[in-house]
């Protein structure tokens, strides 16, 4: 009897004019299971979402359930929503260390594989807490279990992009845990003028060799936690850096002598410019057309002068050479950069430039015919004149 007493005591929760007992949950009352949770890693907020029904038929209420310690911060309390079935407690923070209502952050290393394979240092961030619940019961004993909810999101810190508009992928439930991904937040953009002010539309006939083409990487909508740091930007043949021929803009401290860098890992953007070139094999082509692709990491601003030294990275030397691993076709999309080979323009020229010779040639060729002739004409004409003379003596 006082077991139900206290339920019915604390099986109310009032949150503005809302309220909800233990008579509304119907068949959604029932014992607490490790499902109950779903969390949401998103770009620059972790969401979670906590069925109150069990909560409340354990014997406790959405205002007794704890983030992480954090009692005294209402950015940090639960809202009730009861427009979903069942209906649940909502727990909204920013991914900001010190500011995510006291979730930890564990940052991990690895050496890089796959496409990161020339990298020794992939970082990742796994942030994590637990919803608690608080007993209020004073005394020696409870009859009330204590309920614990835990949450974690693991995000890369290290993402390929090819193409300046990304897919949106979107951050389905996931049960206690969850893989989350900032790469939505991020967008290659190409620009033709060194404020980055004009965007770079690319002609059918391609842009002109040796044209600056400026880039810039950014993130948008991202948390302040990190910043964007280009660990490797190149171009390839084919859309798909699988087994196709590429050339390193840079890599690391390595850096093609024409590749200008403006901006890298001091701010949520990067930029650089390079000229627009033509791949050899391509050059019976009337245009070259390649493909940017960037890799980029997502550092702490305090750690990412320490990626930007070039001992804390491996480092390749920007050539012409083959990809061996592989991208899936899930994680690549692509924009074309066209660029004039001049093969066309010079074959015309060239043409051009042969048939005004063969004319020469041919006028040059008529002009001595026509001279011959007539000075085999004149020597005929004067071989007459000496025979007729002579015969004319002899009459």
């Amino acid at each position: 009897m006082a077991l139900l007493c206290l339920l019915i005591l604390t099986a109310v929760w009032i949150v503005g004019r809302e309220a909800l007992s233990i008579s509304d949950c119907g068949a959604y009352a029932r014992r607490p299971e490790y499902t109950d949770i779903a969390v949401v890693c998103g770009t620059s907020t972790i969401d979670l979402a906590l069925q109150i029904c069990p909560v409340i038929y354990t014997g406790y209420n959405g205002s007794l359930l704890i983030l992480n310690h954090i009692r005294d911060d209402p950015n940090c309390h639960g809202t009730l929503d009861t427009s979903v079935a069942p209906p649940v407690v909502r727990f909204s923070f920013p991914i900001r260390e010190g500011n995510a209502c006291g979730s930890n952050f564990l940052t991990t290393s690895a050496p890089g594989t796959g496409i990161f394979s020339d990298f020794s240092n992939i970082q990742s961030v796994n942030i994590s807490g637990v919803i608690r619940s608080h007993d209020p019961t004073m005394g020696t004993i409870t009859y009330n279990a204590e309920l614990m909810y835990f949450y974690s999101c693991a995000y890369p810190l290290e993402y390929l992009v090819n193409n300046t508009q990304l897919d949106v992928s979107s951050s389905s439930i996931a049960v206690t845990d969850k893989n989350g991904s900032f790469i939505s937040t991020l967008s290659m953009s190409l620009y033709q003028d060194i404020y980055y002010t004009k965007p770079l539309v690319m002609p059918p006939l391609g842009i002109e060799l040796r044209t600056n083409v400026y880039v810039q990487v950014a993130a948008s909508n991202l948390t302040s936690q990190y910043f964007v740091l280009l660990d490797r930007c190149y171009t390839s043949i084919n859309p798909h850096p699988s087994n196709s021929t590429f050339f390193n803009l840079f890599v690391s401290c390595s850096i093609d002598q024409l590749t200008t860098m403006l901006e890298n890992g001091d701010s949520q953007k990067a930029r650089f410019y390079f000229p627009a070139f033509r791949f050899i094999e391509q050059q019976n082509e009337t245009v070259s057309t390649y493909y940017l692709h960037c890799i980029i990491r997502l550092c702490e601003p305090s750690t990412c002068s320490t990626f930007k030294q070039c001992t804390s990275r491996k480092r390749r030397s920007a050539e012409t050479t083959v990809v061996q691993s592989g991208v899936t076709d899930t994680s690549v999309l692509t924009v074309p950069i066209k660029a004039k080979t001049e093969t066309a323009s010079l074959s015309k020229e060239q043409a051009l430039s042969g048939d005004q010779s063969a004319n020469k040639a041919a006028s040059v060729g008529l002009g001595i015919v026509v001279a011959v002739l007539v000075l085999v004409g004149v020597a005929a004409i004067l071989t007459a004149l000496s025979l007729y003379r002579k015969l004319k003596r002899l009459s």
